[in-house]
């Protein structure tokens, strides 16, 4: 498959999209109790193996993230940061895809294009440390979203709702308190 081809959504013979009452039924329940806060949680654990990095959530099988060789990694599975845009393009697909269901349109493929820019010359505190912007200093989101049952000015507007409502999306772009400490 071509890279054009890898980014553009394409239409699916069967399209599995979420349910719509039981959507209705969640969106009931975030409406009845707005003020409900939710925890999250990762372990990350240092595999030893360079910069490779086993990432725990729930039950599930190790999310692995590593580095490219340019950064002295083996390059095995995504970067941190492209692991961030990978989390930000899904959250922003799943808005996308809740939102078209809402709206009782027929969703035939959903695609998210992600870029960032980042000066990697810090090389995480250990090199340049003259001031500097650190992590991404601008982030380009592209979407495809293919629709039956809306006009463009409708899925222009689904777009810029999905973007203002998305988790990740507004916690990389508002600040956020972090802390950080030994355990």
């Amino acid at each position: 498959m071509s890279q054009a081809a890898a980014t553009r959504p394409h239409v699916v013979a069967d399209f599995q999209t979420i349910d719509p009452k039981g959507l209705a039924e969640l969106s009931e329940k975030g409406r009845s109790d707005p003020r409900a806060v939710r925890t999250v949680k990762c372990r990350t654990i240092a595999e030893g193996r360079k910069f490779r990095h086993l990432n725990y959530i729930r039950n599930l099988p190790a999310h692995i993230v590593d580095e490219p060789p340019g950064l002295l990694g083996d390059d095995t599975a995504p970067n941190p940061t492209e692991a961030l845009l990978a989390a930000l393009g899904t959250c922003v697909a799943v808005g996308l895809q809740a939102n078209a269901v809402a709206r009782g349109w027929k969703i035939n493929g959903i695609g998210v294009d992600l870029e960032g820019d980042i000066n990697i010359t810090s090389v995480w505190g250990t090199g340049d440390l003259s001031p500097k912007s650190v992590g991404l200093s601008a982030v380009r989101i592209k979407v495809d979203l293919d629709v039956e049952g809306a006009s463009q000015a409708e899925i222009d507007e689904l777009i810029a709702h999905a973007g203002q409502w998305s988790p990740v999306l507004n916690t990389v772009k508002n600040p956020v308190a972090i802390e950080i400490a030994r355990r």
